[in-house]
């Protein structure tokens, strides 16, 4: 029988991919045909969400939770294919195949695609029609583009050594010394400026089909930025720097169940005092930039908004650090009174406390719940399905997560055992299981990583938190899964009142 909708649903089931796990020719995932693909393979399951990581270039092992830049888009990302569409590539530059089908080859990719992107750049700059719409773009976008661009060409040029290292008039931003390697380096400038367009225009392509089968894109911004970015570099005074803009403390996390020692992310932190003084400006103009590429914004380690784990900048690991308090709802405040309403999804997981609890209250923010982290204690743990509340957004798990599959193989008996009596299952189907349980619970999202709709196990991991080399690097068979996979999770979708329509699906 059918029901008639309400005018929106606010319950969907999402996808959990990121770009550089789709199928491709040139070494890692891009923003083309399988892309799009992908979006249509959505829209057949009723999947009305995608949920993807930073989009900002990847930093060292190849995380895209560690960038150089909190704005800029990941060049790499871009589908020679569309440029050579575009007539800013001849087409038999882009036909060769390079790397592994299976897993992103990074020095494939390195190799083949960056010369590319530079050719298609400078074709863009030279006169192609798009040029009066990349210099419309470049104006509108300067107040981060810019610094971005001319940070990207100064790491080249110095051998990527750290802006801190660089003569002090550059590393301290005198006008004389800005305008000068402006001027020195005004061509390559130009050339990463006009990359960061092409990523746009191939992005909004990809949006815009998003929107019209009513699919949100959910985006990541992680809490921190590295401490040799363009941010850093451009905002001294707004981090916890010495006078010559070196860290003298560090974020990290204190020992939990991914690390017995904690992790030290070395990232420097945030001068929230001074943030306050200018209305935590920078954090508004984040925000803004954010809610521009996505629909929803995922805030990684939400936590530290409320306390955050202090480590001195020379500690061999995490254990010495300490919890300071965050700046709160005041940020939260300065944004809604900028931007609005707030689409941000908190990640409220690890160490939660009463006051990230109030935080994520007062804010009006929906928490994480991820099923991984359910099982094996007792029936108040709030991972668990009946404990879910109806604003938050549930997980079978994480790319932080083992897959699904993986996890089951490695967990103890006795938790083993709590699924099998709280699910009232045998254990054969259990990604399944729990991909049911995370559509039929209360929280209004429900986001399955695509490795768990192909039930893969721990060969098929996104990430290993706190383990430098070998993550980021799964790709997807084929942009459409399989058509059995697809009828499955549409039934679950509409069984469960997430689909466009409230149809029974029986």
């Amino acid at each position: 029988m059918s029901i008639t909708p309400p005018d929106h649903n606010p319950r969907r089931c999402g996808v959990l991919l990121h770009p550089t796990s789709f199928p491709g020719p040139h070494g890692v995932g891009d923003l083309g045909v399988e892309a799009e693909r992908f979006i249509d393979w959505m829209a057949s399951a009723d999947v009305r969400c995608w949920q993807v990581l930073p989009l900002v270039p990847p930093g060292a092992g190849n995380s895209p939770y560690s960038s150089w830049s909190a704005f800029a888009a990941n060049p790499m990302l871009i589908d020679l294919r569309q440029l050579a569409d575009d007539g800013l590539l001849p087409h038999s530059d882009v036909a060769a195949v390079v790397g592994s089908p299976a897993r992103v080859d990074w020095a494939a990719a390195f190799d083949f695609k960056p010369p590319r992107l530079r050719q298609a750049a400078r074709a863009l700059l030279d006169g192609h029609p798009l040029l009066s719409a990349f210099k419309a773009w470049r104006a509108e976008q300067a107040s981060w583009l810019e610094d971005a661009a001319l940070f990207a060409v100064l790491r080249e040029v110095t051998g990527y050594a750290p802006w801190w290292t660089w003569p002090t008039a550059l590393r301290d931003r005198t006008p004389e010394a800005l305008a000068a390697a402006h001027a020195e380096h005004r061509a390559a400038v130009d050339e990463a400026c006009a990359l960061q367009f092409l990523f746009d225009r191939q992005w909004a392509r990809l949006r815009a089909r998003c929107a019209a089968h009513d699919i949100e894109i959910m985006g990541d911004l992680p809490i921190y930025v590295d401490a040799d970015s363009v941010d850093v570099w451009c905002n001294q005074g707004l981090f916890l720097l010495d006078d010559q803009g070196r860290r003298t403390e560090v974020a990290g996390v204190p020992p939990d169940g991914f690390s017995p020692t904690g992790q030290l992310w070395g990232n420097p932190l945030y001068d929230w005092a001074a943030m306050a003084e200018d209305g935590y400006r920078w954090w508004v103009e984040r925000m803004r930039r954010a809610m521009a590429l996505h629909d929803r914004v995922r805030i990684d380690h939400f936590r530290a908004f409320s306390a955050y784990w202090a480590v001195p900048a020379d500690a061999e690991d995490a254990r010495s650090g300490r919890w300071v308090d965050g700046p709160g709802q005041p940020v939260f405040d300065a944004l809604k009174a900028a931007l609005g309403e707030l689409p941000i999804v908190a990640e409220d997981l690890g160490v939660v406390d009463d006051g990230v609890i109030a935080l994520l209250d007062s804010a009006g923010l929906p928490g994480m719940k991820v099923l991984q982290f359910a099982f094996g204690g007792t029936s108040d743990n709030l991972y668990l399905p009946h404990n879910h509340p109806v604003n938050a957004v549930v997980y079978p798990g994480t790319h932080d997560n083992d897959t699904t599959l993986g996890w089951w193989r490695a967990a103890d008996g006795h938790t083993q055992h709590h699924v099998r009596v709280y699910y009232g299952v045998d254990g054969s189907d259990i990604v399944w299981d729990f991909i049911k349980s995370a559509i039929a619970s209360p929280a209004e999202t429900a986001i399955v990583a695509a490795q768990d709709l192909l039930s893969l196990g721990t060969e098929a991991r996104m990430n290993i938190p706190a383990v430098a080399d070998g993550n980021w690097a799964w790709r997807l068979p084929d942009a459409a899964l399989p058509t059995a996979i697809t009828d499955r999770l549409r039934f679950l979708v509409r069984l469960y009142g997430r689909g466009a329509v409230h149809q029974y699906p029986g």
